[in-house]
């Protein structure tokens, strides 16, 4: 595939519209915690929970719209890696992206067990069917990535509305089910409690960050990841609010001892087998994030590999209409090996989850520490930037010791960097032309000039 974006027979680029790339946002950020984590906020803090899941939406808003801002303005496959090397040089650039890019395999493999553990509960089998579920998640998702962003794009649009028609179903249907004697004491623990029940609805918000590798894919990134981004904080901030009322107002007690919560509520409005409907969302949820992050990981690690971060037989496909095939090859082997050693090993996912989300947090830490230099100084972004300072901020007080495994990785990517600066073909990798970062993308969030978004542009 040549370097120039995809076009039509027309001759208009192809590539992510609003929608696909709302969808894809979607994906990302309402993951499979929906199914689970509306009963364990519930056991933690009651119905009270539901102020810790408003602070969270409202939280994630500036969270999204930093990120949004920063995609638009460099719109390039390196996401968050891109913006440390502008804001801090190559060595935390190839540090972040290392972060994010190692993460993944570790996360595809947990979710894809967690939705393999709900279809398990369903029609039985045991470990084999939640092996056999996840590893046939994983392929879906790599063949519709290796087809291309626009393929992976309509299946993400396809799979966000079907999630949405279904999650707005099951809320209405149960609505009238619902006791307000179920909100009643409000606060059963104490209002002390809403803290770590937040702390546990931290996860479901993460997400904002894996959209930012596929900035170059949008047909016009300036207007349409800002209007992608707007309307899916909208969406998922409706579905999680709507669902953790539903589940407390309708299931009441209960739902905090339900193991599928959601499946319940489906049950309870719409009829049928609460275990089957649980798995239906399960794996809808699971396919959703995982195309999400396969599609933003597999440019992520192009983009590494162009820049000297990863070895350069990564490089290609990085640029905004490739499809980096060996980049996705290399997630797709690494999230079944690390699914292979848990299941060998009858690990069970929390070490996944535990590796996955410490990486997530110390790439948001570095993104947004990167908006705070790179973003214009004055203007409707600064709330935004620093409403994001503020939510980061939050999120590493409560990893603790999540961070030991990005430090891991950070020794690891700093060993490389080390050994690959002192080579002589260092650095080789394929640059980012100009066009890969159209100067357009400066209207969208103001001031200034686009800066390069590679080494030496």
């Amino acid at each position: 595939m040549g370097s120039a974006k995809e076009t039509t027979t027309a001759g208009r680029r192809t590539g992510l519209t609003a929608l696909q790339g709302t969808a894809m946002y979607i994906g990302a950020v309402l993951g499979t915690g929906v199914i689970a984590l509306p009963a364990l906020a519930a056991d933690a803090a009651g119905p009270a929970s539901l102020l810790a899941w408003l602070a969270l939406v409202v939280l994630s808003a500036p969270l999204a719209a930093t990120f949004a801002a920063l995609g638009a303005r460099h719109p390039d496959a390196g996401g968050v890696s891109t913006y440390a090397r502008l804001a801090f040089g190559d060595r935390v650039a190839g540090v972040i992206g290392w972060c994010f890019y190692l993460a993944i395999p570790a996360g595809a493999s947990a979710a894809a067990l967690f939705a393999g553990a709900y279809v398990e509960a369903a029609v039985g089998g045991g470990r084999t069917t939640e092996t056999a579920t996840a590893a046939g998640l994983m392929a879906i998702v790599t063949a519709s990535n290796a087809l291309g962003i626009t393929v992976a794009g309509r299946l993400q649009f396809a799979l966000a509305g079907l999630l949405v028609v279904l999650l707005l179903a099951s809320v209405a249907l149960s609505l009238p089910h619902a006791h307000t004697a179920n909100l009643h004491p409000f606060a059963p623990h104490g209002w002390t409690a809403i803290g770590p029940a937040a702390a546990l609805l931290v996860w479901s918000f993460a997400g904002w960050e894996a959209i930012t590798h596929l900035a170059g894919e949008f047909r016009a990134p300036a207007r349409d990841i800002p209007r992608a981004t707007a309307a899916a904080v909208l969406v998922v901030g409706v579905m999680y609010l709507a669902v953790a009322f539903a589940v407390i107002a309708v299931l009441g007690p209960a739902a905090a001892d339900a193991d599928a919560p959601l499946g319940a509520l489906m049950a309870r409005g719409m009829g049928g087998h609460a275990k089957v409907l649980a798995a239906v969302v399960a794996v809808l949820l699971t396919l959703g994030a995982m195309n999400a992050y396969y599609a933003g990981a597999a440019k992520l690690g192009a983009a590494l590999g162009r820049d000297g971060a990863f070895p350069a037989w990564l490089g290609r496909g990085s640029l905004a209409g490739e499809v980096p095939r060996r980049s996705l090859a290399t997630v797709s082997a690494l999230a079944v090996a690390a699914l292979g050693v848990v299941t060998a090993a009858r690990l069970g996912v929390r070490p996944l989850v535990l590796m996955t989300t410490g990486s997530f947090v110390t790439v948001y830490a570095v993104g947004v520490a990167a908006a705070v230099r790179l973003l214009p100084k004055h203007g409707r972004h600064r709330v935004a930037v620093w409403g994001a300072v503020v939510a980061v901020a939050i999120m590493l007080a409560m990893s603790g010791r999540y961070l030991l495994w990005p430090a891991a990785v950070t020794g690891a990517a700093l060993v490389y960097l080390k050994f690959r600066a002192g080579r002589p073909d260092r650095g080789a990798g394929t640059p980012v032309p100009a066009a890969s970062a159209p100067p357009v993308a400066a209207a969208a969030v103001g001031d200034g000039p686009v800066e390069p978004t590679a080494r030496g542009s």
